[in-house]
């Protein structure tokens, strides 16, 4: 999960709809984290797990269900960022 939600946050992060949002490092940890503590984890030990995972993982339901918590924590940190 983990490697998918932080490859999404990177991708939506440098999109247009996101340009007034900070992307700086300790904001993108931040959105990553609250985005994982709302998802389920899968923690796998081999390869061939990781990829089960992601075929699991890789619909167009859960794709929605993920971006919609990315979507969410990205609201959420811009709103209440952990910085000066």
């Amino acid at each position: 999960m983990e490697e998918l939600v932080v490859t999404i946050v990177n991708y939506l992060m440098t999109g247009p709809e996101y340009q007034t949002f900070c992307k700086c490092e300790k904001c993108r940890k931040d959105i990553i984290a609250l985005s994982l503590n709302t998802l389920p984890n899968h923690y796998v030990t081999t390869a061939e797990g990781r990829e089960r995972i992601i075929e699991q993982l890789n619909t167009t339901e859960n794709r929605k269900w993920i971006n919609k918590r990315i979507i969410s924590a990205i609201h959420v940190v811009g709103k209440y960022p952990q910085h000066q």
